[in-house]
């Protein structure tokens, strides 16, 4: 009887005890490989979702959902594919990961899916999220109102920041956008600095790191670099990892300063994902996709609500040929609160920084400073103006002096109006300082005093 009794006792704890039914593993093959893009059947993932590819025993790829067709699924390697061959197993990870984020950060320079590059250990950081930030109602945002001192005498006298604003440094290469992004994170007022050094050249992350940035700059700042050789998903999820922490540090009431250099780097890795994938080329080779992803990685910086912290962002964009009408380069005009353009010509006559200061602008200048101040660098940008309209002129001897009152002025003031514009790589000029310079730039000459007899 006894017997009889366990033997329903362990019948009943079997039928109450709840039904475990193994959870099967789905996998995939590759099918084709073509390019950049690798093709796989027998999956049931969605665009945006992690998977891993099985080279070997001890070889794994991991990739990503960037499309489908069918049953066909498209994926983009985050590595290199050498050894991958027909057939090879793919298992899905599931959605996008997560990135590690905290203030563990600050110090350390990462790649682009938040692994650390520096030799010091994990990250063991507090937080974690996906690289999709939050979308902040545009109404919320609080108005850009406060000026922003970034070191250079004309940017803060002429293009004066404000905090939460985005500006693009345009201009062709080797005329000195890095080192000029380099000189406004030495001298920036900011609680953090993020750096994305996105699809430049690789000896450029230490030269920036130990160079611009130094101990000090690196103590308060974290550096996520992708360089050229890296994969085109991979360069474009640095770009959005940048943001990303940035957006961190902002809901936390932070002043951020983002420097990503460069945003043409980013628009170039969306062109090499979009057409390995079949999308057609619209507007000099560049995809729709491409221009419908600009907007949304810049807008997610700037001020957010009234009280909280912001990003000022400094984007450098690579106009190719010194083409300003570049597709990717007319873009992100459009998209940016302001534009400072790099000359070549100025460049090649040893005028550094090379600060083409008719062609550019900053928007949200005249809701930041003075009138005053405002009067005063329009007064700047006027006789600069009268003189390049004359120059050719000037150079033969042509003009006559006397024929405009505001070109004699600008001839006579224009070697200390050129000496203001230029300023050494290690110097550094406040708001306060660079307006105290403009005015002096800007008063007449005093007349040569008369002797006695």
């Amino acid at each position: 009887m006894k017997h009889h009794r366990n033997l329903n006792e362990i019948i009943q704890q079997v039928r109450q005890a709840p039904l475990k039914t193994p959870t099967p593993t789905i996998e995939g093959k590759i099918t084709r490989l073509i390019g950049l893009t690798i093709e796989a059947v027998g999956l049931q993932v969605a665009v945006g979702d992690n998977c891993l590819i099985h080279v070997s025993n001890t070889q794994n790829i991991e990739a990503e959902v960037v499309g489908f067709s069918g049953d066909r699924i498209y994926l983009m390697p985050l590595q290199p594919v050498e050894g991958l061959s027909a057939g090879a197993k793919v298992t899905p990870l599931g959605a996008e990961r997560n990135v590690p984020l905290g203030d563990n950060l600050l110090g350390r320079i990462l790649n682009g899916v938040g692994e650390p590059l520096d030799g010091r250990g994990p990250l063991n950081c507090s937080d974690s999220a996906s690289l999709a930030g939050e979308v902040i109602n545009p109404l919320e945002r609080h108005p850009i109102d406060t000026t922003l001192d970034v070191g250079i005498r004309a940017i803060n006298s002429l293009l004066t920041v404000g905090k939460g604003q985005r500006l693009g440094l345009f201009a062709g290469s080797g005329v000195g956008k890095s080192v000029l992004l380099g000189m406004m994170t030495r001298a920036t007022e900011a609680d953090i600095t993020i750096v994305g050094l996105i699809g430049e050249r690789g000896r450029e992350v230490k030269e920036f790191i130990e160079h611009n940035l130094g101990p000090e700059g690196l103590a308060r700042s974290v550096v996520v670099a992708s360089p050229a050789d890296d994969s085109p998903l991979m360069r474009l999820r640095a770009s959005q990892l940048t943001t990303r922490i940035a957006e961190y540090f902002r809901a936390q009431g932070k002043s951020v300063l983002l420097l990503m250099d460069s945003l043409t780097r980013y628009a170039q890795a969306q062109r090499e994902i979009a057409l390995a994938i079949g999308e057609p080329p619209a507007t000099k080779g560049y995809p729709p996709s491409v221009f419908a992803k600009l907007p949304k990685l810049v807008e997610r910086a700037g001020n957010d609500a009234t009280g909280q912290g912001s990003i000022t962002a400094f984007y450098t964009v690579l106009t190719e040929g010194d083409d300003q009408q570049d597709p990717v380069a007319d873009s992100a005009r459009a998209i940016l609160d302001g534009h400072i353009v790099l000359s070549r010509r100025l460049a090649e006559q040893g005028h550094y920084p090379a600060i083409d200061i008719e062609a550019s602008i900053s928007r949200a200048m005249p809701q930041v400073v003075p009138s005053e101040h405002l009067a005063a660098a329009m007064r700047f940008k006027q006789l600069f103006s009268k003189y390049q309209q004359n120059a050719d002129l000037i150079a033969v001897g042509a003009y006559v002096r006397g024929s405009d009152p505001d070109t004699d002025f600008a001839i006579e003031r224009m070697p200390t109006l050129r000496q203001f514009l230029q300023q050494g790589l290690h110097e550094a000029m406040n708001i306060e300082q660079s307006l105290q310079l403009m005015a002096m730039a800007l008063q007449p000459a005093e007349p040569p005093a008369r002797g006695n007899g």
